[in-house]
């Protein structure tokens, strides 16, 4: 049984196993119901059968390639932020506003992807403005843990 502990050969040696008679089995239903008629190929779920059959090599790609992912949820995430901010760009009242919402957007998304919170590392940012002019490569996101473990160590000594 999958444990979420096995390796990416490991992992895509269970979903041949177990993936791809069920893969198999759909897209024969779905190559049937376009084939034999049984849907209109102008309806809704006609052209979304048309458009997975299209696609059919990069939907099952996680069938064929060691550590490709079942899912893209990650990027889907990625962009509604993107599309999110871009739609509530659209209400600062001016071009500096825009550029600031801009850059706390890129910081947010950044101490994310770091597995930072961003409200705890823009709150330190804040707190230690003096520090962080000294040396801001320091408190970039992904140093940010390295600028706060020098002064705890200073300090032992």
């Amino acid at each position: 049984m999958f444990n979420g502990l096995l390796t990416p050969e490991q992992r895509l040696a269970y979903h041949q196993e177990h993936g791809a008679p069920i893969m198999a089995g759909l897209e024969a239903w779905l190559r049937e119901q376009l084939d034999q008629k049984l849907v209109e190929p102008n309806s809704v779920f006609g052209e979304a059968t048309d458009y997975m059959l299209k696609r059919w090599d990069r939907l099952t790609r996680f069938l064929t390639v060691v550590g490709a992912p079942i899912d893209n949820n990650t990027c889907e995430r990625a962009l509604k932020r993107a599309i999110r901010h871009r739609k509530n760009s659209l209400f600062y009242k001016t071009l500096h506003g825009a550029r600031v919402g801009d850059i706390y957007m890129s910081l947010i998304h950044t101490c994310e992807l770091n597995g930072i919170n961003p409200f705890t590392y823009l709150t330190r940012l804040v707190r230690e403005g003096e520090r962080l002019a000294e040396d801001p490569r320091r408190w970039l996101p992904w140093n940010i843990d390295s600028a706060h473990a020098e002064p705890a160590a200073a300090a032992s000594t």
